[in-house]
């Protein structure tokens, strides 16, 4: 038997969070993210990741112009399974349809964040952010620096 995703009510948010904001985090060091990286590792909130989200991190990981060694590639990436949460196969998607994102390869990251009942996906892609404002969409959508700005807004 299929279940949605569901939290308690005390819960913190959960997050997506696309593979250009995870390279701010883990190879760009962008101080926009940091209030992310500190929120996260305080358990303030969740960041989810599933098996597709994970490889694509891999494969970009790996691309040539960031110039990181095996090394360097593997901390990356148990530096960020140490902050996120895998997604089961259990969590399925609600009934509502979502919007197709142009871009096919960004589509995963909707996908993940209805499946497991994210309260953002946090975004860099002008193609996934263009769909930000579309009714019925389960999550809201926002760049990294608006998620930190509410963050500080939050903090005082």
């Amino acid at each position: 038997m299929s279940r949605a995703p569901s939290a308690p009510l005390h819960a913190p948010p959960r997050l997506v969070l696309d593979t250009n904001v995870v390279l701010d985090l883990l190879v760009f060091d962008d101080p926009a993210v940091r209030p992310l990286v500190q929120s996260l590792t305080a358990g303030e909130f969740t960041a989810w990741v599933d098996g597709d989200t994970l490889a694509e991190l891999e494969y970009v990981l790996a691309y040539p112009t960031f110039e990181l060694d095996e090394a360097a590639r593997q901390a990356a990436s148990e530096r960020y399974r140490s902050l996120v949460h895998m997604a089961t196969e259990d969590m399925v998607l609600p009934a509502q349809p979502l919007p197709r994102c142009r871009d096919r390869d960004d589509q995963k990251f909707l996908v993940l964040a209805a499946r497991v009942g994210a309260t953002w996906l946090v975004s860099k892609d002008k193609r996934v952010l263009s769909l930000a404002d579309r009714p019925g969409l389960p999550f809201g959508i926002l760049t990294s620096r608006q998620l930190a700005e509410r963050l500080v807004r939050e903090a005082r």
